[in-house]
């Protein structure tokens, strides 16, 4: 088990000039071997996208609708990040459902291998509850994520963080697998 040790991180949104870095630490992402249970690009498509796409996923990252929130270390290398997606109501999720009501959607939780076990995952996801929370329009009613079932360690942060199974289960990859919807409702 990983010693305990403090984190002088800082966590706080992407900027859109920081697309070099929102690449590097996604393809460090794709590289881990947790990959195939925990995100649905692979290290070999994500390579091959163009500098402008990087670009234009800095720059989402900060829309009313998204926000990526890094842990930054003193020396400035990213240690980790999430995302956070707003889902309209009316709209279809990625499964094709329409959304009854504003809701968030948690994705993209990836921190490096040296520095888990510190408490910045905990921290991540603090700032991402905390801006989903604050929306004011739209006010969403809860925050969902999806963990694959093959993948017990997140699935065990995740309910240590407060999310529950709702029942929803997807099968998004061809391994004949599924994913498990778990969300935290509005307090």
């Amino acid at each position: 088990m990983e010693m305990e040790r403090p984190s002088h991180h800082v966590i706080r949104p992407v900027r859109a000039d920081e697309w070099r870095k929102v690449k590097e630490l996604r393809l460090a992402s794709l590289a881990d071997p947790a990959a195939p249970v925990a995100f649905l690009d692979t290290l070999e498509s994500a390579s091959a996208q163009p500098d402008e796409f990087w670009q234009q996923r800095a720059k989402n990252a900060q829309s009313p609708s998204v926000r990526q929130f890094v842990a930054e270390g003193p020396d400035g290398e990213w240690a980790g990040n999430v995302v956070v997606l707003i889902e309209a109501a009316g709209a279809d999720d990625v499964f094709g459902n329409r959304i009854a009501s504003p809701q968030a959607h948690i994705v993209g939780v990836f921190v490096r291998p040296e520095f888990r076990g510190i408490g910045l995952t905990e921290r991540l996801f603090a700032a991402a509850l905390e801006w989903a929370w604050a929306l004011e329009e739209p006010r969403v009613n809860r925050v969902r994520l999806l963990v694959h079932e093959n993948n017990p360690r997140a699935r065990g942060f995740y309910r240590k963080a407060g999310f529950v199974l709702t029942g929803f289960t997807a099968q998004l990859t061809d391994d004949g697998c599924h994913d498990l919807e778990m969300e935290i409702v509005r307090p």
